[in-house]
């Protein structure tokens, strides 16, 4: 933190959610120091960023220099949901990732007398699909589905156990797919099949989806570390409204100023194709609902989303087209 200055401690800094809370930050004036992961010899380490290379393997006295003087910890490191697996043990590697790291650090931050934990989590603690009018929310039963789930669930849990009793208010962020300049994966590999105007069989999907744009998680971020009191629990955060694929397929069409191409397959097709080549898991997380209602974070917090879907896509697919201008 800048000059002495207490601040916000985020680790996960150089990932697609890290990378867009220090630009922000930077920007606005928040003091912070930032985790990352070791660069190769040479590289020069951005503004206010300290390597760490394994929360869970680090020292005591390592951890304890990180969160020194923080007022608040923003916990985004871990380990991502992925569609095709290579660990041979999955749920100890998202173990070892996700929970021992969070572990760690809360307990680095009780000694340190840290006010508050904003830890990352998943909205897929909550299930893989939502009932129809029935949005997630903080209070549903947990139902995780994977061991990338499970692990998000069990952090929280850890974080709380942890923070019981001492000064830490810990605040746990269920999150549903964040998109935006320098997202990948699922969303990226959409955003280029909308702009290679490939024919998408999704045009009978009705099944809604709920978004959150970078550029509003991250004033999300600062709401939870700002609010008086502090959001204390679990939350949920999302853009409103959810979005059918269909319609985010012909918004994001729009912003890439293509035609969309979209293909009326019934949907119980879409799915025999999915077991026939092996893509199930991928065919139900685009033609099942997944609604969140956030609704509780913004009355805890007065935190609304600044950007539009329009707004949020439009800046996706201006960082899209420079990646393909090079």
């Amino acid at each position: 933190m800048d000059g002495g200055r207490r601040g916000v401690v985020v680790t996960g800094a150089d990932g697609f959610v890290g990378r867009a809370l220090r630009a922000h930050w930077v920007a606005t004036g928040r003091p912070f120091r930032a985790a990352v992961r070791r660069r190769g010899s040479g590289a020069a380490l951005p503004p206010g960023c300290v390597t760490i290379d394994d929360l869970a393997l680090a020292a005591d006295a390592q951890l304890d220099a990180l969160v020194a003087d923080a007022t608040a910890i923003v916990h985004l490191a871990g380990r991502a949901h992925v569609m095709r697996e290579s660990a041979t043990d999955p749920a100890a590697a998202y173990r070892a990732a996700n929970v021992a790291t969070t572990a760690a650090l809360a307990r680095a931050a009780v000694r340190a007398g840290v006010g508050r934990f904003i830890l990352a989590s998943s909205i897929k603690v909550n299930g893989e699909a939502s009932a129809p009018g029935h949005p997630f929310g903080p209070a549903d039963v947990p139902a995780p589905a994977d061991a990338y789930a499970a692990s998000k669930w069990e952090a929280e849990r850890e974080l709380e156990a942890i923070a019981a009793g001492t000064p830490l208010v810990p605040v746990a962020l269920r999150l549903p797919l964040v998109y935006g300049p320098g997202v990948g994966a699922n969303f990226l590999a959409l955003l280029d099949a909308v702009a290679g105007r490939h024919l998408l069989p999704l045009g009978a999907v009705r099944a809604r989806r709920s978004l959150l744009f970078v550029g509003n998680l991250v004033t999300a971020v600062d709401a939870a570390l700002d609010a008086v009191p502090a959001p204390a629990g679990v939350h949920c955060v999302a853009d409103a409204p959810p979005v059918a694929v269909p319609d985010l397929v012909r918004a994001l069409a729009v912003a890439l100023d293509v035609p969309a191409r979209l293909l009326p397959v019934p949907v119980s097709l879409l799915r025999l194709a999915g077991r026939l080549t092996g893509r199930e898991a991928a065919i139900e997380r685009l033609t099942t609902a997944l609604e969140v209602d956030g609704s509780g974070f913004r009355r805890a917090t007065g935190w609304t989303p600044s950007a539009t879907l329009e707004q949020g896509l439009a800046a996706t697919a201006r960082w899209w087209r420079s990646r393909h201008s090079l």
